[in-house]
């Protein structure tokens, strides 16, 4: 990969993880229509720990938080009903099935489940999902509602997102609409959900970095620092926009995107 082709996917990158419209999708759709060579899972995986580490940096008082009280939890069972000590919980029972079913179908991700039909497929799909959780959930629910029967079942929603096209956030987002929570605290503890499945995927794939001359340490290192960056700004922005607007504007993007890739798939325009 060429320093511009690793500038440009870390921008992607940066813009996309936290939106509920499929970095990974993206990271795939963007060499298509700019014909480069697919940067491949491994690659997705370790920039994606530079919008992890944005989400560290956003959410640090609140992870420390957490991890405190889940800490003190492990020693006094008091503890275990405080909000944060539920919180760290539920973030361990949510990333073992992303954790399962990634290490059960890891080839798959890493071959087949990136077929550019698949992906615009998922993208439409999702995006109607999005649509449908957004007008039928009641929205009437905070963070500290979220009990053992939300974090299992936004879990699974998350595994969802092993395949590209359907995003991480948008899953969850999706899944935490259909339980009743509002539009901030459904993308709020969607992000915190994404630490360790995402981290754990980076830090597994670092070993692949350099191998059979894909990407270097060094532009990759770039491209890691320009998806940190930006994906700052992007959590910033969505918790922003969700708190007063719908998930419209990224369905028809979804939908509209999805269309697109499928048709020119068909028509030989990208492969």
């Amino acid at each position: 990969m060429s320093l511009i082709e690793e500038i440009v996917l870390g921008i992607t990158q940066g813009l996309t993880e936290f939106l509920p419209i499929s970095s990974t999708a993206h990271l795939r759709i963007v060499p298509a229509f700019c014909g480069w060579d697919d940067p491949g899972a491994a690659w997705t995986a370790v920039v994606q720990l530079g919008t992890m580490a944005a989400v560290l940096l956003y959410f640090r008082e609140d992870l420390l938080k957490i991890a405190r009280a889940w800490l003190a939890s492990l020693r006094d069972p008091a503890v275990r009903g405080d909000l944060d000590a539920r919180l760290g919980w539920y973030l361990v029972i949510g990333t073992v099935p992303i954790a399962v079913f990634g290490f059960i179908f890891k080839d798959q991700i890493e071959s087949g489940a990136r077929d550019l039909y698949l992906i615009g497929t998922t993208l439409i799909v999702l995006g109607l999902v999005l649509l449908w959780a957004d007008n039928v959930g009641s929205r009437t629910r905070e963070l500290d509602s979220l009990d053992t029967r939300d974090g299992v079942i936004i879990g699974f929603a998350q595994a969802a997102a092993l395949v590209p096209g359907v995003s991480r956030s948008g899953s969850t987002i999706t899944a935490g609409l259909f339980l009743g929570f509002d539009r901030p605290a459904a993308a709020r503890y969607s992000f915190l959900l994404s630490v360790p499945a995402v981290v754990l995927s980076g830090l597994f794939e670092l070993r692949k970095i350099g191998e059979g001359g894909g990407a270097g340490a060094v532009p990759t290192a770039i491209a890691t620092l320009l998806a940190f960056v930006v994906g700052y700004a992007s959590i910033a922005f969505l918790l922003r926009y969700l708190a007063t607007h719908s998930t419209l504007v990224f369905v028809v993007y979804r939908v509209a995107l999805g269309a697109l890739v499928i048709a020119c798939t068909a028509a030989g325009v990208i492969a």
